[in-house]
């Protein structure tokens, strides 16, 4: 079969890939066309427009870029009418792709979607075009399945590709003393410092996390640094704080903390899927403003996925103004020192884990996808 999936950042490219790999075992005449990236160019297949061309965050970005996103429309038109496939699969990325599923549902091309938008957060009008222009649903987060219903949309719940990469990452055996001897660190405990992946949100919170660092001094803090971002622009955030930066090795950073500061979005799950006791930070433009209408643009109770994943606040979020040092100092200083305060976290992420159930996501996304086409 011929398969065109659209992936619009990293994460998605990830995750387009690892269901590629496993549509491939299943369907051996498959045939892959896609915008992504160079995980979905392992898999196999052509790449027509690479990720890093369409990856315009913020109003103002997005307003000085109208004439490319148009011109990366068209493109996708008329490459997806050209290579007719069987199936369109789109990965996240809505407000693109939910234009390109009009497009191709209106050209009689079936439309799939992996990994569902973030409707149940905000924007929950898009509820009518998924219901419109998608004819399968298939998502990784639990509670997506009971959201959708109310709305008379079944979807299919495959699992999280997060549990995948956890439980299949590289270095699982790796010691403390071998980890930082390799990565020129010091002898002292860590705390991992995840300050997102987008140079925004890296400059509005890594300065903050950077605050706490004096407070600990029995502790060495330690940067995951994303691979589309240069070292340079986090020794400007940085600004002259000898702050160790580690790239391209997250888990196996992770798995020698003790504690971590993690900015929201996936990486707060895949934190608590490697049993790391956490606080989320996060800030947004406009700083009391946002929290002023959060509950206007909101429709959640709670901003990182642990959270939403139980129902309830088992790792602390704060948000805006409240993520401050003081604050994040507060909740570090008892995650670290308080062992019942710790070990009721860990209770926690094990009720996470049972929730989302065990690895193999893109298998059974990949089974899903073929059931469908071929039934």
């Amino acid at each position: 079969m011929k398969y065109y999936l659209i992936a619009g950042e990293a994460s998605g490219d990830l995750h387009a890939a690892n269901v590629m790999h496993q549509l491939r075992n299943i369907d051996h005449d498959a045939e892959f066309r896609f915008f992504g990236g160079e995980l979905m160019q392992k898999a196999g297949g052509t790449l027509v427009k690479h990720y890093r061309e369409m990856a315009f965050m913020g109003l103002v970005k997005v307003l000085a870029n109208l004439g490319k996103i148009k011109k990366n429309f068209l493109l996708a038109e008329k490459d997806l009418l050209e290579f007719q496939p069987d199936v369109l699969i789109l990965v996240d990325y809505p407000g693109f792709n939910l234009r390109m599923a009009e497009f191709a549902k209106k050209q009689g091309i079936r439309v799939y979607y992996y990994i569902s938008p973030k409707i149940w957060a905000w924007k929950t009008g898009r509820i009518k075009k998924i219901k419109k222009w998608v004819d399968e649903m298939f998502t990784i987060l639990p509670f997506e399945t009971k959201f959708y219903e109310q709305f008379d949309y079944p979807v299919k719940y495959v699992g999280n590709p997060s549990l995948d990469e956890v439980y299949n990452r590289s270095n699982k055996d790796e010691t403390f003393e071998t980890f930082t001897v390799r990565k020129g660190l010091g002898e002292r405990k860590i705390v991992a410092l995840l300050a997102g992946s987008r140079r925004q949100e890296i400059a509005r919170i890594l300065p903050v996390m950077a605050g706490v660092v004096d407070r600990f001094p029995d502790y060495q803090f330690v940067l995951a640094g994303a691979p589309s971002i240069d070292e340079s622009f986090y020794r400007t955030i940085l600004n002259g704080r000898n702050i160790p930066i580690v790239f391209n090795e997250t888990y196996e950073l992770l798995q020698q903390a003790d504690a971590a500061l993690v900015t929201s979005g996936t990486a707060t799950l895949e934190t608590a899927i490697m049993n790391v006791p956490q606080v989320v930070c996060y800030k947004m433009e406009f700083g009391r403003f946002m929290t002023l209408i959060r509950p206007l643009i909101l429709k959640i109770p709670f901003f990182s996925l642990v959270n939403l994943i139980v129902n309830r606040e088992i790792v602390k979020e704060l948000f805006q103004e409240k993520c401050n040092p003081d604050n994040i100092t507060e909740e570090l200083d008892l995650i670290l020192n308080d062992s019942a305060h710790r070990a009721e976290v860990l209770a926690n992420y094990e009720e996470m884990r049972n929730i989302l159930g065990g690895p193999g996501g893109a298998i059974r996304a990949a089974e899903a996808i073929y059931k469908k086409l071929t039934s």
